[in-house]
């Protein structure tokens, strides 16, 4: 007659099936035995030495001369775990935990109670619901409570894809920084970070620092860096891309974009809608650039309060983010794939697809344009003048002029969408000046003369008021009371 073995039976189950806190237990009760079983000592003995029953003792050894270091972990008891409440009302407690809105477990056991009672079922304790309500699967109440899109994003199997070689996936994203800066007025605001980055090597192609809500024009100029050669000489990063990675964003989703990508055979997708998983990378880098650069710097943020008084400019924090990419982040080893992004770019060596000319990029990207007059000096643009030879075969006419708003020393100047050349203004040929920095200047000069303004009409005012006489004062005249009824009337 076969005898049913319990679970955790040492002739069936192999010693790695059980946990490694059971296993230590046993090898504990090893040591306690050693003496008897590997050096021969008495059973007794040993027991009396260990501080042992006997009983304990003879049990041990016999099991674990039957079964090997597997007989000394105590057996589990063949129903333990299992529930003893009845099968009606294990699935009433079931059904009512995924109800929805969702139940405590309280108002279950009541409710349950009362249905075993009308049932003529024993009620089942407290105890014994919370047992049935733990058991359950936690996809299964979070479909339940939340819907599908909680229960994907917590439970779902996903597929961490990575390109197979550099330039092939481009992700491009926004965030609001963590910092306060100065504007062109001194005031404090929070600006925003548009990076591109490579799917493959982590590396970072090209950004832009803005204010504002993020628009067509902060991608537009995050690609042409990113796409362009840099002036950087460690920072190699460029070419175009097969496929740019975006999200559903106003910016990302333009007749502009859509028009670029398909005259440099950009293959644009678009990552489904609330769901970021899939520009995790991306959200690292900010994630890095908030933790590890942006709390050093004047003007961070903790708890939406700025930790020191802000002090730098949009120019200075463009500046700094740059140095940090292209002197920290890219040169630094990266935990994922084992090396730099700079190296993993680089790979074996190859070659990446470029576009024809800088001029027909900016003709695409470059958005911000203005119809300007050329005239016998040049093109007059935002207080600043540019000429160049070409120019003066178009006296008179009418040109487009496209720039980079963070360096508008040069223009790029287009008739009839034809490119014609890069006007430079003479007086900051060797400097690099962004639209901020004109901005600037320019309210800072209507400040110096509003402050002249204010101090001549001072002098004025005191000279008026020394020189001559005060005006002779006009007799008072007598105060009439007003008759309200018609008793307060004068006789």
């Amino acid at each position: 007659m076969m005898m049913n073995r319990p679970h955790n039976d040492p002739l069936t189950d192999n010693l790695t099936d059980f946990s490694e806190e059971q296993r230590s237990r046993a090898m504990r009760r090893f040591a306690l035995l050693r003496p008897h079983l590997i050096e021969g000592a008495p059973l007794r003995a040993t027991a009396c030495a260990a501080g042992l029953p006997i009983r304990t003792a003879q049990r041990w050894t016999t099991r674990y001369r039957r079964f090997g270091l597997a007989g000394l972990i105590r057996a589990r008891r063949a129903d333990a775990g299992q529930r003893k409440t009845h099968a009606e009302i294990v699935e009433a407690v079931e059904t009512l935990a995924l109800q929805k809105p969702r139940l405590s477990a309280a108002a279950i056991h009541r409710r349950v109670s009362a249905q075993a009672k009308a049932a003529n079922y024993s009620p089942p304790s407290y105890a014994a619901v919370h047992a049935i309500l733990c058991s359950l699967d936690p996809g299964l109440l979070t479909l339940a409570h939340e819907g599908a899109a909680a229960y994907r994003d917590r439970f779902e199997l996903i597929h961490r894809h990575q390109a197979e070689e550099p330039n092939a996936v481009w992700q491009v994203d926004h965030t609001q920084l963590d910092i306060l800066a100065l504007d062109a007025n001194g005031a404090n605001v929070r600006p925003w970070l548009t990076v591109v980055l490579d799917d493959h090597s982590r590396a970072v192609a090209g950004y832009t620092v803005f204010l504002g809500s993020p628009s067509a024009i902060q991608t537009a100029l995050a690609l042409r860096q990113a796409i362009w050669c840099k002036t950087r000489l460690n920072w190699p990063v460029c070419g175009i891309p097969e496929m740019l990675y975006v999200d559903h964003g106003s910016d990302f989703t333009s007749q502009h974009l859509e028009q670029v990508a398909a005259d440099l055979r950009i293959d644009i997708v678009f990552s489904t809608a609330g769901r970021p998983q899939g520009r995790g990378k991306i959200e690292r880098f900010f994630g890095t650039l908030n933790t590890e650069l942006l709390p050093e710097l004047p003007g961070a943020l903790c708890d939406g309060q700025p930790a020191t008084l802000p002090r730098l400019t949009l120019a200075d924090l463009d500046e700094t983010i740059g140095t940090f990419v292209t002197g920290t982040y890219n040169n630094r080893l990266h935990g994922e794939i084992g090396a730099t992004p700079n190296d993993a770019w680089r790979a074996q060596g190859w070659l990446p697809r470029m576009p024809d000319s800088l001029e027909k990029l900016d003709l695409l990207l470059l958005t911000v344009a203005h119809s300007r007059l050329v005239r016998r000096d040049g093109i007059h643009f935002q207080g600043l003048r540019y000429t160049d030879p070409i120019l003066a075969a178009y006296v008179g006419e009418t040109v487009t002029v496209r720039y980079d708003p963070r360096d508008i020393t040069e223009v790029r100047v287009f008739h009839h969408n034809r490119f014609l050349c890069r006007a430079v203004s003479p007086d900051h040929a060797h400097r690099t000046i962004s639209l901020k920095d004109i901005q600037q200047a320019r309210i800072a000069r209507r400040k110096a003369l509003r402050g002249q303004i204010d101090a001549r009409r001072g002098k004025i005012t005191d000279f008026i008021s020394d020189d001559l006489p005060p005006p002779a004062s006009s007799p008072a005249r007598p105060v009439r009371k007003l008759a309200l009824y018609k008793e307060d009337k004068a006789p």
